[in-house]
């Protein structure tokens, strides 16, 4: 069993940034795949970004050029750094990981944007 708990959501106006990161109970090296996806309200839960236990990163056309994902692996941590935000980035974020068979996520961090 794999816990995740995301934390450094918050406020912040157009043109902020904020920096997520996700505690993961186990190595990440044990994990295939991590990700960030997103909920906007209303909608449905949306890629954001992933890293594979390879490096190979992916973004969602809406996140390149503004979000970068990275790990810690001494620390089991994944983060996702966002700048430039825009108010149709406001959802709350969730941490996903791939861990054999299983997949987890972690509760959520609430990300406002707004002026």
């Amino acid at each position: 069993q794999v816990r995740l708990e995301e934390s450094g959501g918050g406020f912040v106006q157009p043109g902020g940034s904020l920096k997520l990161s996700c505690a993961a109970s186990g190595s990440l090296d044990d994990f295939e795949a991590m990700y960030w996806y997103r909920q906007a309200p209303g909608k449905q839960r949306e890629h954001v970004a992933g890293l594979t236990r390879r490096g190979t990163i992916a973004y969602s056309d809406s996140a390149e050029g503004r979000f970068t994902i990275s790990r810690d692996n001494g620390k089991n941590m994944i983060y996702l750094q966002m700048n430039n935000l825009r108010p149709e980035d406001t959802a709350v974020y969730f941490c996903h990981v791939h861990s054999g068979p299983g997949n987890y996520w972690g509760p959520g961090t609430q990300v406002t944007v707004s002026s």
